[in-house]
């Protein structure tokens, strides 16, 4: 079994696909394309974290629709835009506003995650080596050493494993904002 992470996908939103029309054209192709892509990586028996914005504007049995044709044993940190329709909807356990986990690499390292829909400056654990991992901004703020983006915008509109953002984090630049300021990476 593999942990991938994704966040803002958001499924049947019209208004985003908008913005990312040059990518998808309408809701219909955005949506198929998102599923088609979560489930070139993702198998039946693999865990997904869901960091928010699973779905905005969509009605309950569009929802309901897509989150079957997702593969995968589906976990929720809850975003701005999931409300009854998407908190309702058969998860693996209720949905969390944030959590820490602990998940291990393909050599069985241990690594702490703390995981939210918004990225934090500082966030529990940051000084016992927690990586955090987030959606919200669309791609919009850098990655640092010990943080991503794993939003949909950020991530080929895809799931990620965990030994990619890890690779993304060694391979950024900017080290979070409080170890900066401690002259740290």
């Amino acid at each position: 079994m593999a942990t991938f992470f994704t966040a803002d996908t958001h499924f049947g939103d019209a208004s985003l696909v908008q913005r990312r029309r040059q990518a998808f054209g309408a809701v219909e192709r955005h949506d198929e394309a998102l599923i088609a892509r979560w489930n070139a990586v993702v198998g039946v028996g693999d865990e997904v974290w869901h960091l928010g914005d699973f779905a905005a504007g969509a009605s309950r049995a569009h929802c309901a629709a897509v989150f079957a044709r997702l593969n995968g044993i589906k976990r929720l940190v809850r975003g701005n835009h999931d409300t009854n329709r998407v908190l309702e909807l058969p998860w693996t356990d209720p949905p969390v506003e944030s959590v820490r986990i602990t998940v291990p690499d393909r050599e069985g390292r241990a690594w702490r995650l703390f995981l939210s829909h918004y990225p934090h400056r500082s966030w529990p654990g940051f000084w016992r080596e927690t990586r955090h991992l987030y959606g919200h901004t669309h791609a919009c703020l850098p990655d640092t050493t010990r943080s991503c983006d794993v939003g949909a915008d950020a991530c080929d509109y895809r799931p990620v494993d965990l030994a990619t953002l890890l690779a993304r984090q060694e391979a950024a630049g900017q080290a979070p904002e409080e170890m900066a300021a401690r002259g740290m990476r």
